[in-house]
């Protein structure tokens, strides 16, 4: 069985070249500081096939299904309504995600591109994020740095139109519940 981090760290590999300027500091962690991180939030002995450290409820664990025909291999596809990403693969499977869905309005459906991905993002949220809600984005503002308190988590991955970031939808890695400013110990699944 696939975790979420396997699954980020597949599909990251499958798209074009990172693009990775940054967005809020002008340092980024070495590669062996983002190595420590990733074992600190892996728990040893970690077994994707039969473990669930996490306690993560069993819809957002991978699940491979069948995937419908004329889909593409490599391709991504989130169903709002049910709350899953599939990530469709040869032979006509797909890897099953439970995800969370911005709220509101602030999901807009689409065909986008990846054309960013990063392995322990730094985060900053909008000026538009903050004003529609300061108590929750005021006190950050300026950003976070990467690290295993980030809300993004491990892994982003950046949809694009064209070559502009949309900032609607991103693929996070993060188990957090809250919206991606707050951390608390009740663990989800990915975002979208």
């Amino acid at each position: 069985m696939l975790t979420r981090r396997h699954f980020i760290q597949t599909t990251t590999a499958l798209f074009s070249a990172s693009i990775s300027s940054p967005l809020v500091a002008d340092s980024w962690p070495t590669e062996a500081q983002k190595t420590a991180w990733d074992a600190l939030v892996t728990p040893p002995g970690y077994d994707p096939a039969t473990s669930n450290p996490w306690g993560l409820h069993p819809r957002f664990l991978p699940q491979r299904v069948v995937a419908n025909d004329g889909l593409v291999p490599g391709d991504i596809h989130v169903d709002a309504v049910a709350r899953y990403l599939y990530h469709i693969e040869e032979g006509g499977t797909a890897m099953r995600y439970g995800v969370a869905i911005a709220r509101g309005k602030l999901y807009e459906p689409g065909t986008y591109t990846i054309k960013r991905k990063v392995r322990w993002p730094h985060w900053q949220p909008t000026q538009n994020m903050i004003d529609r809600d300061p108590e929750l984005y005021a006190d950050i503002a300026d950003g976070m740095e990467p690290g295993p308190e980030n809300a993004l988590g491990s892994r982003a991955l950046y949809l694009f139109v064209g070559n502009r970031d949309t900032y609607l939808g991103q693929f996070l890695s993060t188990d957090a519940a809250q919206p991606a400013s707050k951390s608390t110990p009740r663990r989800q699944g990915p975002c979208f």
